[in-house]
């Protein structure tokens, strides 16, 4: 592969650059030698080129190296321009026409999930949700999804912030009880309200996650009547398979 590129040693720095990236301290020469195929002294060669552009610091101290913080304002401008609404509108309209019933895609804005998009099927119910208004967190298959992979801490810092309401028969408003279906909800893979956040409303959520980072959630949505135990089987195969070919593209 690297033979029909244009720039070997951009591959190389690559390689560097993503083995620093992945460890959770600074690494060595001999670390980075030990685990590439590339030779010490290329392996050096390179690393004082991307440290004279700020793409490594090199401590003084220990010789160890670390991402720069060029990477800082790089993921600055991505963030800016990264538009994952457009980006997962082909597969979430795939996955409409897989269910025939309303996709949701959502971000966590002030502890609310904040509705991106909602792409309807012929036979969708009406939600009370809108494009650019916000759901509950806590009682949302895609709030529960984001929750699921809070930390200790971060989840600890929600529920102080938040009153666990009932908005329906069925909301979970004990948080020992939230966070057990939480633990659940991170083995599965993924969320289920069942008739949590909107009466007669049964929704099936997937968080978009990937090294570490959460880039929205989508659900589909259904009246309770329509989804038995195969139904609730189909879209979470098909929701899985959306989820996966979403976050292929993410990179």
């Amino acid at each position: 592969m690297s033979d029909q590129m244009y720039g070997t040693v951009l591959l190389k720095a690559k390689q560097i650059t993503d083995f620093i990236a992945v460890n959770d301290s600074p690494v060595s020469l001999k670390e980075l030698s030990d685990n590439l195929e590339i030779t010490k002294p290329t392996i050096l060669k390179i690393l004082r080129t991307l440290e004279y552009c700020g793409f490594v610091n090199r401590n003084l101290d220990t010789g160890k190296y670390s991402l720069g913080t060029v990477y800082l304002r790089y993921g600055q401008k991505v963030a800016e321009n990264f538009d994952i609404k457009e980006l997962t509108r082909p597969y979430l309209e795939k996955l409409c026409d897989e269910t025939n019933e309303t996709i949701n895609l959502g971000i966590v804005e002030k502890n609310k999930v904040v509705l991106l998009n909602k792409i309807e099927s012929s036979r969708s119910v009406k939600l009370v949700s809108t494009i650019g208004g916000t759901m509950e967190m806590y009682s949302s298959a895609m709030g529960k999804a984001f929750l699921a992979y809070y930390t200790p801490e971060k989840l600890t810092n929600y529920l102080q912030k938040n009153v666990l309401k009932s908005l329906t028969k069925n909301t979970i408003t004990d948080p020992i009880k939230l966070q057990e279906n939480l633990k659940i909800i991170k083995k599965n893979g993924f969320s289920i309200d069942d008739i949590e956040n909107q009466i007669d409303i049964f929704c099936v959520g997937f968080i978009l996650r990937k090294n570490a980072k959460s880039y929205g959630a989508f659900s589909i949505s259904a009246p309770q009547y329509r989804v038995d135990e195969e139904v609730l089987q189909r879209f979470i195969k098909y929701g899985r398979e959306a989820q996966q070919n979403i976050l292929e593209i993410l990179g």
